[in-house]
């Protein structure tokens, strides 16, 4: 989890960005993405099987 703690005399906004560079840094966005529908483990298998050809 990406963790951000605030800088003297930083602003709000700067800590925010320097807190999404490091999520997508981390992959967080990715791994939101991946997750945001469930998908059935036959199908997983279909998509890996496909990635590999």
């Amino acid at each position: 989890m990406a963790e951000v703690h605030r800088r003297q005399n930083e602003s709000l906004e700067d800590m925010l960005k320097r807190f999404r560079r490091e999520c997508a840094k981390d992959g967080i966005y990715a791994e939101i993405k991946k997750r945001r529908y469930y998908v059935p483990p036959s199908v997983r298998k279909k998509q890996k099987e496909a990635k590999k050809k």
